[in-house]
């Protein structure tokens, strides 16, 4: 009755049922901002919205003229200047991938994906009826992108790359000498970039955004990240590369936008506002970030058996545990007897074992205390 893109696993993993069982108290992913204790401008942000309940209503399909300025004018701070034509709006991220996916895929054809990355692109690929095929990044001391297995990845129904700058859950940037790689492969770039405003110690090999690319790219953000508002459900995609291949696309999405219409007027009206009143959040999350990362650095320093990896930016710190048991054990253990909920490596599809993710946006006297239990268990266990 139902199609093959609807398939759900309906039974639940270890650490969904513990979770169930034993609520933490102290959960170390936690990265949605308005769960954070994060300080929000509230009148600033309503007063944003005044506009009259009733206006009329005059859809462009690819936003309204003045949010998409708005969000060119955000974008233009690292670059040069963007045209607004090339900005189109749309309910989040997610659904940003799928308007891409309808541009670029006819089903049965392929999109290469970073691993480990994150787990939603899978679900977002399979809802289009497109196949993904990823390519690893790769640790050594630093990550980097395994160029041969992307080249070799490659095949006739390859339709694209996708890239995230920076990468959740590793926080790797995309570097200059591997976006001129990508270039080579001449394919559409897909650049998840909503983190990339949140730099977490400066590298002058790093690509700001993939606009810089000669290819033809999209590059995604969103005020989920930006400004902390996941609930307000605006996105943007920026179109870049050869001028005659970036017309035909914009022609294209601005035809698929304008079939599902999804961003709410009201939301598009108040859009410029909320991103000029939200600035102070921005900086507030750059601050907790910087901050639980030193509490880490700091939690670390006495535990030879932790080991963190290299973290450039974004919202998420990896941490390599003692090989002594399975992801899972150690994900649960801590959960049973330290009441602390980390992610387990391969929930982002991690080649080996063991790793756990940890949510730099977790609010502060959790992170403290959490990482300090985590740090016990693991010199206990040892």
């Amino acid at each position: 009755m139902f199609s093959r893109r609807t398939t759900v696993q309906t039974a639940k993993n270890a650490l969904a049922i513990a979770l169930e069982r034993t609520p933490p108290r102290f959960d170390l992913s936690q990265s949605n901002p308005t769960h954070t204790r994060l300080a929000y401008p509230s009148a600033e942000i309503r007063s944003a919205f005044e506009t009259p309940i009733a206006a009329p209503y005059n859809p462009d399909p690819r936003g309204l003229f003045a949010a998409r300025e708005a969000v060119a004018a955000l974008l233009s701070r690292r670059g040069p200047a963007i045209d607004p034509s090339h900005i189109l709006l749309c309910s989040g991220t997610s659904e940003g991938y799928g308007f891409l996916f309808k541009l670029l895929c006819d089903p049965g054809d392929e999109v290469l994906i970073p691993a480990p990355s994150y787990p939603l692109f899978d679900d977002l690929c399979r809802l289009e009826n497109v196949q993904t095929k990823t390519y690893p990044l790769h640790y050594d001391g630093e990550w980097h992108i395994g160029l041969a297995e992307l080249r070799a990845a490659v095949t006739d129904k390859t339709r694209a790359i996708l890239v995230v700058s920076p990468n959740n859950p590793t926080g790797s940037y995309l570097k200059h000498t591997e976006l001129r790689a990508l270039e080579a492969l001449h394919l559409p770039i897909i650049s998840d970039e909503v983190f990339a405003d949140y730099a977490l110690r400066d590298d002058t090999s790093r690509v700001w955004t993939a606009r810089e690319s000669s290819a033809l790219t999209f590059s995604l953000g969103g005020l989920s990240k930006q400004a902390g508002l996941p609930q307000w459900k605006v996105a943007w995609m920026c179109s870049n590369g050869p001028e005659r291949a970036v017309a035909d696309a914009s022609a294209r999405l601005e035809l698929i936008a304008d079939t599902y219409l999804s961003v709410a007027t009201p939301t598009q009206q108040a859009l410029p506002e909320l991103l000029r009143v939200t600035r102070g959040v921005t900086q507030a999350i750059q601050a907790r970030l910087e901050r639980n990362l030193a509490a880490l650095r700091r939690a670390l320093s006495h535990c030879a058996a932790l080991t963190l990896l290299d973290v450039e930016g974004g919202f998420y710190a990896t941490l390599r545990l003692p090989n002594t048991r399975s992801e899972e054990a150690w994900v649960l253990e801590l959960l049973e007897h330290d009441s602390v909920h980390v992610q387990p490596g391969y929930f982002f599809d991690f080649p080996s074992e063991a790793y756990v993710v940890l949510s730099l946006l977790t609010d502060e006297a959790t992170f403290e205390e959490g990482v300090q239990r985590l740090v016990r268990r693991v010199q206990l266990e040892s």
